[in-house]
């Protein structure tokens, strides 16, 4: 089984455009997210699905100085980008990420997969639970075939603009298992979306990256109990609704 991770990025964000290429420590967020997820050791390969927008030039630019590989197709039709770019690839299962979540967890992700592919007669999707865990850590595995039928079936344009919206609406469809934390961790919001969302993915970066590049959530669950104003910075955000 070939697994391909497939993140989603474009630097026209509408509550805060260019957000994946806002630097912190010199460095890019989604080079962040890229090295964290080139830890994920259940990844075949890892590539970048952007547009073909022009705005989205340095997005390839930084994939090609990391040696990335990089698909570019549709702005508002994201499904068929991810389609075609897993078609490219010959993915039997892919598994879906979005370039805001700089702070993902590989460990986190890696199980994920990992019971996708464990379990792959028996289930056509696996996700990370974001009312248990913190939106951020958010992952998809699921099989080519199950991203065919939404290409293929797929017409309406929440499931052309949302990759997986057409998975979540016919659930009955699905075999689905979801990962849960077990803990209260999804009142922690660490995607970037807004100016709030990025002071604070910033200062977390701060204080934890240059000790320990491979933090983990456990990690940033603690800086944020320990320090509660931190947490404060964000917390009246609203996660965007489809």
């Amino acid at each position: 089984m070939k697994t391909v991770g497939i993140v989603q990025a474009r630097m026209t964000s509408t509550r805060l455009p260019g957000k994946i290429l806002k630097t912190v420590l010199g460095k890019p967020l989604l080079e962040y997210e890229l090295e964290r997820l080139n830890m994920v050791p259940s990844l075949d390969v890892l590539m970048v699905a952007t547009t073909t927008n022009t705005t989205d030039d340095p997005v390839v630019e930084l994939c090609k100085r990391l040696n990335m590989p990089v698909y570019r197709g549709s702005e508002h039709d994201v499904l068929s980008r991810y389609y075609e770019a897993a078609t490219e690839q010959k993915a039997d299962a892919v598994v879906r990420f979005t370039a805001d979540c700089p702070l993902i967890d590989p460990g986190i992700s890696d199980s994920v997969i990992r019971h996708y592919i464990d379990n792959a007669d028996d289930l056509d999707y696996c996700a990370v639970d974001v009312s248990t865990y913190p939106r951020g850590m958010d992952t998809e595995a699921f099989s080519m075939k199950v991203l065919k039928e939404a290409f293929k079936q797929g017409h309406e344009a929440p499931d052309r603009e949302h990759v997986t919206h057409y998975i979540h609406t016919k659930r009955d469809k699905f075999r689905v298992w979801m990962k849960e934390s077990g803990s209260a961790w999804g009142k922690y919001r660490l995607t970037v979306d807004t100016p709030e969302d990025f002071e604070l993915i910033k200062e977390i970066i701060e204080r934890l990256y240059p000790q320990k590049k491979d933090f983990s959530l456990t990690d940033v669950v603690r800086l944020l109990e320990g320090n509660p104003s931190l947490a404060g910075i964000n917390d009246s955000v609203e996660q965007k609704k489809l």
